[in-house]
Parts: structure tokens; C-alpha cells; sequence
């Protein structure tokens, strides 16, 4: 009883079309154990892939089993998996990895740790997983159809293929431009470039040392704020300073962050964020910040506890909401409250924990997206553009949102900023602002991938690959390509040797030159790796013959066209097929039940027009074939001449 080998398929495969894990088990002195839901028997399969999904499910993760069965060797289990996104993978293999050890130790009677199975692939997963940011922009592209790669264990995500591809990472986008986000992290610049359009943003000064910031605070007048210059998620932020005292004391927790340090004037009011999407509004939220409701029992700081236990709650940015911590910022703002964390308050009085409201402290945020006034909506939007953000957000001080700002104003204008407060508001409406980013990057009816040709068969593959590569070459398009003989760009050779597999087909797929691709796609590659596309709009098959008969568990030409037909399931609604009409086998494939009834367009060839062509074009279909040395091409009862075979170099003369 053990595990004897596991493989990832993360594209459509012969086993499913969702990303996948294949398990195999060694049942070799398995004793045999009731399955509690039938008492019967149950194997060895069967039961690490239920334990797999507890395991996997309780930890959060969406797996399901597809299949169990026979494994390719004696006394051997096959399992298949399949798990709903691509950063689960780790996860889900770690996931059927302690299933087969609580599987072996309930058949001999050994303990077994479910809780810490769960917990380990619980943070094993939190670890892998995109964050909510990165998470909602490729769910959006995932409902739009746009395929996705994710490029790195970070946030590096690539949508969409070849040409019209780009990339993400969280909010940031291959369109936002290096020097905006620069312009953002600047605060003194922005914030001048601001006040420069005649936009409301409070006076500051950039000091190094406790004196300059008492200096500034005098000059600027009380209160004040103080934030490191190059601060983000409201670490090291004061509000609301006083006095001399508190400047002195912030200068310090502002100076963990960073050497510089800005005081600036406090703008009175609420706290509010605007995200602004390719230069349109999309949401806003008002952020509150942490606090706690006395019961007249518990203390500030034991109230803290009961409210970090809401499941929203989590470390950092990993859920909607993030836990409260008791650090000095805290422990400031209750002194100059008259409080401490000892305090009990009474039964229903709020207990504000500190100024200020950014989620990453624990602060919670309240959807107004349908309140903002839109004189509010048009000064966010215009500072969004002056900065020269795509992706921007804008906060804003101002005691409503729902009136033309008479007081307060903008306070920063932020690159990358999160979408968490817009995802999962505490109170209001969640927005879909990953797809906002989606539609700036890929406008409705805009291409999200290049035009994909996929041939296969048994015989000719490669020539036939070339050949289509070099006519669509010479309509001045970058062709990607791959073959037996290696992978070319634009006519360019890239790689050499056999690159027919789903490695191979990804590395055309990702290059941003290419305008089309045309992929010879194997038999081995589909057998130990799937596919790397989800969609093809052409599938050309030459033949289906014997050929590497015994290999991956292919013991019968039928076998070789159930794993080929595979190409064919994968081409889109409306795409095309290209088949060898003289190939009972695929003259027979339009109509085999595994095509699910999708509408295609089916192109039969063959040297003649026999049977299978004639009832292909009697019923309105098209074909080519061959008539007096000429290739012609058929529209139902209409013959059109293509070319003389004679014309052609590669029939050497006809």
C-alpha cells in the first residue's frame, strides 16, 4: 500500500477537461476495508481519493475525484483529481499525498492526525494562492473566457495568449506606466502635481529628524498627520496630532518605515477610498477604522481577541477582512484617549483603536460607490489621470462623499491599490472591479488569444504543419510554430528537436510577436501531459494508423484515436475540422457522441471525391480532392479550382 507516482495535467486531458492530478497507487497488500456508507469492500482507490477530498475540501480547496480505475501495471490504482484552479496544485498533491498515509494507517489500525493533515494543506494552500486582488482580476478573465498563466509563486499573472497577451500582477497591469507609479510612491511630487491642477490636497513638508518634524507642525499648524514618505497599507500612519509630545512620538513609529518622513495638514472628516479604472470611477468605499463594542466584562484588549476570531478576519490580505493587531500605534491613540488595552468598557460603548482606516489594520469599509456626487467622481478621475495611473486609488477626507467637496480633499493617490474593501465591503454592495481591469485590457469584442491550428494524426503531421505555417507566413503574419523538428517564431528558429507537447505549445502561446499558431500535436505529449490550450479554432487530422503500439498504455489503433480525438474535442463552437476522408475513423468523428453535438464546421479531403465526400457535399458541406491534376475545393454542388498539383514545389512537378 503506498503511492507510486503522481502527474500534473494542467489543460484539458484525456481524463478531464479541468486541471488535474493522476495518482497511482501500488494496492500491493492492501487488506480490503468496509466502506462505511455500503459495508462492502472498498479498494484501496477508492478510498484515498474520498480521503483526498475531505482532506482537500475541509482545507478550503475545490477538488473533486473524476475517476478511479485499474492502474497500467499489475495490483495498481489509478485516481484522478481535479482541482478548480491552477494555484491549488501544490495543495491539492499534498492533499492526496496524506490520504494515502490516513488510508494505510486506517487499514492497519494505526493513528492518524486528520486535524493537522487539514491544517497543513490549508497553509500550503494560503501560501500558493493568488491574493484577492490577483484572485477576482483572473476570475473575471476566467468568465470572459480569457485563458491565464500564472508565471511565478508571487501574483505574476499572463491573460490571454501570443499578441493581444498581458500581464497583471495584483493591480498592477502591463499598461500602468513605471513612471505613475513612481509619481505615486512620491507623495510630495503627487501631491504638488495635484495642487499644481488646482485640486484640494493638504500642505505638507518632508523631514529627517524628530526637530524638523516639530518644526513642521508648527508651521503648518495643528493637528497634523505623519506618515513615512514611502509608506503603503497605513504602516507607521499618525493622525489627528495634538500636540508636541505626539509629534515627537509618531516622528519615531513613522520612522521604522522609512528615513523620511512626511507631516502633513489634517484634513477633517471621513476616510474614504475611490478606485479609478482606466479613467473611470468603478467603486468607492468608506474605510472605518478598528474598534471594538464594551460588554462591561471584557477588556479592550480581550474584546480584540473576540473580534479577530470572525472568520473574515485573517493574516494579512488573505481574507475580506484583516485581524486587529495590539501594536503602538494602538497603545498611543488609547493613551491620548485617557484609556489602555486593561480597560473595561461598558456594555455597548464603541471603542475606537486608532485613526487610522486602512483595511491591513483592521478597518473595515462600507460600499458608497452609488452616493459619490459627481463633481467627487470627476476630481478622482481627473487625479487618477494627472498621476498617469490605469489602475489608481484615491483617497479622499471629506465629511461626505455625496456632495461637491467644500472641505477636505484628496490625501494620496496610490499605484496598485488593493480591491479588498471593494471584493467583500463589510456593509453594501460588492463590486466586480477585477472586471473593470478586465474590460480596460481586453475591450469587449477585442481578440484575447491568436487564431490556433492544431494538426495531428499518424502520418505527414509535420509536413503538413509547415505548410500551413509558411502559406500564413506569407500573408505577413508572425507564425508560431511547432513540430518534430523544433519551435519557430516568425520563420526564426527558437528550439530545436521535438517539440510536439503541451511544454512546447506554451512557449508559442506565450510569446507576445505571434499572430497565429500552428501546433503539431502528438500522441505522447496528449498522453503525458494533456493539452496546454483550452480551445483550438482549426483541428487538421492526416490519418489514424498503428503506431507506437504498446507505449503509455496504447495497445489498439482504436486506442490511438480515442487519445487524438481528444484535438478534436477541444476545438471552440463555430471552429473548424479538417479530416482525412478516406480514414473511416475520422470520416466517422464529426458524429461520435464524445464531440458533444458542438456546432463545427467539418472540411473533408481526399485524392478523389468518394462516398463520404459526396454525402458531405450533397448536404451543403465542403471538401477537397483532386479533379484532372487539379486541387479543387467543393461548397456543396459548387467546384472551384485552387491550383494545378503541378504548381506545387512539394509534388515535385505532380
Amino acid at each position: 500500500m503506498r503511492l507510486h507516482s503522481i502527474r500534473t495535467f494542467p489543460g484539458p486531458s484525456l481524463h478531464t477537461g479541468q486541471p488535474s492530478l493522476r495518482v497511482y497507487l501500488s494496492r500491493a497488500g492492501w487488506p480490503g476495508v468496509a466502506a462505511a456508507e455500503s459495508g462492502r469492500a472498498a479498494g484501496f482507490g477508492e478510498l484515498v481519493a474520498q480521503t483526498a477530498v475531505e482532506i482537500a475540501t475541509a482545507a478550503g480547496l475545490q477538488c473533486t475525484c473524476a475517476h478511479v480505475g485499474d492502474g497500467p501495471e499489475l495490483e495498481t490504482d489509478e485516481v484522478i483529481l481535479t482541482y478548480a484552479r491552477e494555484e491549488s496544485e501544490g495543495a491539492v498533491r499534498r492533499a492526496a499525498e496524506r490520504a494515502v498515509e490516513a488510508t494505510a494507517a486506517r487499514a492497519t489500525g494505526a493513528s492518524f492526525d486528520t486535524a493537522g493533515a487539514v491544517a497543513e494543506v490549508s497553509r500550503l494552500a494560503g501560501r500558493e494562492s493568488l491574493g484577492p486582488t490577483g484572485r477576482a482580476v483572473v476570475e473575471a478573465a476566467m468568465r470572459r473566457g480569457i485563458p491565464w498563466e500564472r508565471l511565478n509563486d508571487g501574483s505574476l499573472v499572463r491573460l490571454g495568449w501570443g499578441k493581444p497577451a498581458r500581464l497583471i500582477r495584483a493591480s498592477v497591469t502591463s499598461q500602468t506606466s513605471l513612471i505613475a507609479a513612481d509619481i505615486a510612491s512620491d507623495k510630495p511630487l503627487a501631491n504638488a502635481l495635484l495642487r499644481d491642477a488646482f485640486l484640494p490636497v493638504p500642505r505638507g513638508e518632508t523631514v529627517t529628524d524628530e526637530q524638523g518634524a516639530l518644526a513642521a507642525a508648527r508651521r503648518i499648524g495643528y493637528p497634523v498627520v505623519e506618515k513615512p514618505l514611502n509608506g503603503n497599507h497605513g504602516r507607521g500612519v499618525s493622525v489627528g496630532l495634538q500636540t508636541r509630545e505626539a509629534v515627537a512620538e509618531a516622528f519615531q513609529i513613522a520612522r521604522q518605515h522609512g528615513r523620511r518622513v512626511l507631516v502633513e495638514e489634517t484634513f477633517a472628516g471621513r476616510d474614504y477610498r475611490v478606485l479609478v479604472v482606466g479613467g473611470r470611477m468603478v467603486a468607492a468605499a468608506e474605510r472605518r477604522p478598528p474598534a471594538v463594542v464594551g460588554d462591561g466584562v471584557r477588556t479592550v484588549a480581550q474584546l480584540v481577541e473576540v473580534a479577530n476570531e470572525d472568520p473574515r478576519r485573517g493574516e494579512g490580505h488573505a481574507r475580506a477582512m484583516t485581524r486587529i493587531v495590539l501594536d503602538d500605534v494602538v497603545r498611543a491613540f488609547l493613551a491620548a484617549s485617557g484609556r489602555s488595552l486593561a480597560d473595561v468598557p461598558a456594555a455597548g460603548e464603541t471603542v475606537a483603536l486608532c485613526r487610522t482606516a486602512n483595511l491591513s489594520r483592521g478597518g473595515t469599509a462600507h460600499d458608497v460607490t452609488d452616493r459619490v456626487h459627481p463633481s467627487v467622481r470627476a476630481v478622482c478621475e481627473r487625479a487618477a489621470r494627472l498621476a498617469g495611473l490605469d489602475v489608481c486609488g484615491v483617497d479622499l477626507v471629506t465629511e461626505s462623499v455625496e456632495e461637491p467637496l467644500k472641505q477636505g480633499g484628496i490625501v494620496e493617490v496610490n499605484a496598485a491599490p488593493g480591491f479588498r474593501m471593494h471584493l467583500a465591503p463589510a456593509e453594501g454592495e460588492p463590486r466586480d472591479v477585477g472586471g473593470a481591469v478586465v474590460d480596460m485590457l481586453f475591450p469587449p469584442g477585442a481578440p484575447v488569444r491568436p487564431p490556433l491550428i492544431a494538426v495531428t494524426g499518424t502520418n505527414g503531421k509535420t509536413s503538413t504543419t509547415r505548410m500551413i505555417a509558411h502559406v500564413l507566413g506569407r500573408q505577413g503574419l508572425t507564425v508560431g510554430m511547432t513540430s518534430t523538428e523544433g519551435v519557430w517564431i516568425g520563420g526564426a528558429l527558437a528550439a530545436e528537436g521535438d517539440t510536439t507537447g503541451p511544454a512546447s505549445a506554451r512557449t508559442v502561446l506565450a510569446d507576445p510577436a505571434v499572430d497565429v499558431a500552428v501546433l503539431e500535436t502528438a500522441r505522447g505529449g496528449i498522453v503525458r501531459r494533456g493539452l496546454a490550450w483550452d480551445g483550438a479554432d482549426v483541428a487538421v487530422y492526416t490519418n489514424i494508423a498503428a503506431d507506437h503500439l504498446g507505449q503509455d498504455g496504447i495497445h489498439s489503433v482504436d486506442d490511438i484515436y480515442r487519445v487524438k480525438r481528444l484535438v478534436a474535442e477541444r476545438v471552440r463552437a463555430g471552429g473548424t475540422l479538417v479530416l482525412n476522408a478516406a480514414d473511416a475513423r475520422l470520416a466517422a468523428l464529426p458524429d461520435d457522441p464524445a464531440m458533444g453535438g458542438v456546432a463545427r464546421e467539418v472540411v473533408f479531403f481526399a485524392l478523389e471525391p468518394n462516398a463520404v465526400v459526396q454525402r458531405h457535399c450533397a448536404a451543403g458541406g465542403r471538401a477537397l480532392y483532386v479533379v484532372d491534376g487539379w486541387i479543387v475545393e467543393a461548397d456543396g454542388a459548387t467546384e472551384r479550382p485552387v491550383v494545378s498539383i503541378d504548381a506545387l514545389p512539394v509534388t515535385m512537378g505532380g
